[in-house]
């Protein structure tokens, strides 16, 4: 299987993407991210996927109706129009853009609803690859508790087993993005403050030989303590 992008021109900007479980803190932590980038002088835009598009707005609103294949080309053309319109020339002014999502998150709902693996690479052919890729994971407890709180967002955090399930796609997710050649970092968030989760990533824009020898611990859920 071929990797879902040929090597393209590379751009003077840095793609940071952040992927995770709903409720692990993406959100909180891209937010701390760009306002933390801002205020020390770099170019920073943040973003989110779905984008905030008509063909977005759909999506996330639309996760009752749309599944499996359907939905897995609508985030795939939404990833496209996005990436076209606003990442990349973005990019091509030396910005750091920074996206609440991105393919990891395909490769994991896609593949709750049954989709493999390589099939949902197959369909993402042609995205550009992030300079750097997050994957933000916790104890499915802590997921669980979170949820809770905010209320779930879609059909998969309606699952009474989506913690576990999400928490164990992006562990696997890593793996294989790996063995596609895409620079992934991990990050267990468990008992970790969003700001110092922002900062490590910012440590690890400004550093890039970091991402390459810095081993971030990611435990299994088994691994993990319980939501306090």
């Amino acid at each position: 299987m071929t990797a879902p992008t040929p090597e393209q021109r590379r751009l003077p900007g840095t793609l940071v993407t952040v992927d995770g479980p709903g409720g692990v803190g993406k959100s909180t932590t891209v937010a701390r991210l760009v306002e933390l980038l801002t205020a020390t002088g770099t170019a920073a835009h943040g973003t989110t996927q779905p984008s905030r598009t008509p063909l977005g707005e759909l999506i996330r609103h639309g996760t009752d109706t749309f599944h499996g294949l359907a939905l897995a080309h609508l985030c795939a053309g939404d990833r496209h129009h996005q990436l076209t319109d606003e990442v990349l020339p973005a990019l091509a002014t030396g910005t750091v853009v920074v996206s609440d999502r991105y393919v990891p998150a395909s490769l994991v709902l896609q593949g709750l609803d049954g989709l493999s693996a390589d099939t949902v690479w197959t369909i993402n052919h042609g995205v550009y690859r992030p300079d750097l890729t997050v994957i933000l994971n916790a104890h499915p407890d802590t997921i669980e508790c979170r949820l809770r709180t905010r209320g779930a967002h879609s059909r998969f955090e309606r699952d009474p087993d989506n913690a576990i399930r999400e928490s164990l796609g992006y562990h696997h997710t890593a793996n294989y993005l790996r063995e596609h050649g895409w620079p992934v970092v991990t990050i267990d968030t468990t008992s970790t403050h969003p700001d110092r989760t922002a900062a490590q990533i910012a440590d690890l824009i400004r550093s890039p030989h970091a991402r390459t020898t810095t081993n971030t611990t990611e435990r299994t859920p088994q691994e993990n303590p319980a939501c306090p």
